[in-house]
Order: C-alpha cells, then structure tokens, then sequence
C-alpha cells in the first residue's frame, strides 16, 4: 500500500500528511488520541440511543451529535484521500475501508430504516490505537504469540475435530436415550445441547430427564472441564519454548510504506524493499 505523500505536495499537504500518517511527532499523536476520542463518543452517542427513556428525551440531540462525528470523519477521510500520493490505493486498504464503513451507516440511515445501528462498526477503528505504539518491544511480543499459535495450529485442529466429533457422538446419544418428549426434538437440537453442556454454559433450555440422560449428561460435563485446559496447554507449551532463535525487531518505521516489523539485521524495508 502506496500511502507516501503526493509528489508535487504543497507544504501544507506535507505538514497534513505527517499530521495524519505519522504517529512519531507530538502533532501526530495528539491527532491520533483526539481521533480515538471522538470514536468513542460516537459510539457511545449509538448505544445511549439505544435506551428507549435517554431516546426518547436526549433523542434529537444525540441523533445531532451523530451528524457531527459523521461530519468530523467524512472531513478526515477527504484529508487523507487529498494528502496521500495513491488516494485509490488508501482507499482500498483495510484501514481505508475501515473509515469509509464509519460513514456510510449515518449517510445510508436518510433511506434506510433501522441502519443508524450500523455505527458501532466505528469501532473498528479503534483498532488505530496501535498506530500510536509503534515500540519494538510491542512488535517481537505480538510476533511470539502469532508464531507460538502459528505453530500449535495442527494439534489444535487435531483437538477441535476431537471435540466436535464427540459432540456428534453424545448428542446422537441423548437424541436415542430422550427422545422428544424431553426436549431432545432432533440430532442437529440434541449436538446444541452437548456443545453447550461441554462448554460448561448450560443455558438450562434443554435437560434431561431420565436416569441414563443425566448420567451420560454428567461424564460430558466432567470431560468439559478437562477439554478447556487442552488448548490452552498446547499454545503454552509451545510458547515455553526456548528464546533461541526468536527474531528480535528494531524499532523503525518504513518512511514509504509504514511497514514495522523490520528484525534487527534488515536494511530494507520487508514490504516496499525501501532502503531504511
């Protein structure tokens, strides 16, 4: 994703862009915070809207409120497509798409009913936060626990088909052993209940009745509480790992392409190939 600075920028197209793009100067932060601000008070406006009594006396002011952050975004969004050199190519980046999902809710409620609801999609861009920690520290940590993951990923499917196979199994069981009449109307119905009994949420809609219903219920809800720590043990195990060999990350920014985990032996940026 091409995000540098117009070629033929004015001088204050290129103070914007440092304003907007880069987190590494006072200005930037400060337009990163105040962005996260008003994020939050938007959504915040959504859900208090939400409550039938705040609705129906603050109802006009919060739907004004709302306009104002629409507006506020709209603006920003104009800025960063005007500053950038490849406004197309911002445009289609997921942080792009990001902030123009934050505006088309409020716009798309003038012939939609019931659309308004869609603004906590602004949430998502609070996921910018991280734009303000761009710390090495930060990025090797986050490139542990993805490799760690990354790494445990075939016992942990080994695990889930183990999982949703006995599922398949207790389920069909108690469909045999219940029956109807206790709830158990068919095996897709009878699979919810074990899923949930697993689980330990036991939502309580559906139980069994008979003797041999309970007591298979009862191994299934002793096994859950082992099936929970399974995962949990692998990724572990595989992050107790020795260190050796783990890259570790210098704390630099590409200038082109805002790239971050760069290790501590590279010269070039891993996505652009920019010299850093």
């Amino acid at each position: 994703m091409d995000i540098r600075p117009r070629a033929n920028a004015s001088s204050w197209q290129q103070k914007a862009y440092r304003v907007i793009f880069e987190s590494d100067t006072r200005a930037g932060q400060l337009f990163d915070i105040a962005l996260l601000v008003a994020i939050v008070l938007s959504v915040l406006a959504v859900m208090l809207e939400s409550v039938t009594s705040i609705s129906a006396r603050y109802g006009p002011g919060l739907r004004a409120v709302e306009w104002f952050f629409t507006g506020l975004f709209l603006l920003e969004y104009l800025m960063r497509l005007l500053v950038v050199r490849r406004p197309l190519n911002y445009a289609l980046s997921w942080l792009g798409i990001i902030d123009f999902l934050a505006i088309v809710p409020t716009l798309a409620a003038l012939v939609l009913a019931g659309s308004r609801y869609l603004l906590v999609i602004r949430t998502l861009r609070l996921l910018r936060v991280f734009r303000i920690f761009k710390l090495g520290q930060f990025i090797g940590e986050g490139e542990f626990i993805l490799s760690a993951l990354k790494a445990s990923r075939f016992k942990i499917l080994v695990f889930l088909s183990s999982v949703i196979t006995l599922a398949v199994v207790v389920g069909t069981l108690m469909y045999v052993v219940e029956g109807g009449q206790n709830g158990f109307t068919s095996i897709p119905k009878s699979i919810y209940w074990a899923i949930v009994t697993m689980t330990t949420v036991g939502y309580g809609d559906i139980s069994p009745a008979t003797v041999l219903g309970q007591t298979l219920a009862s191994v299934l809800m002793i096994m859950g509480y082992a099936i929970i720590a399974v995962p949990t043990g692998i990724v572990s195990a595989q992050m107790a790992l020795p260190a050796a060999g783990r890259p570790t990350y210098k704390q630099v920014v590409c200038h082109v392409c805002q790239a971050q985990d760069h290790r501590n032996d590279a010269e070039y940026c891993w996505r652009c190939g920019e010299k850093l």
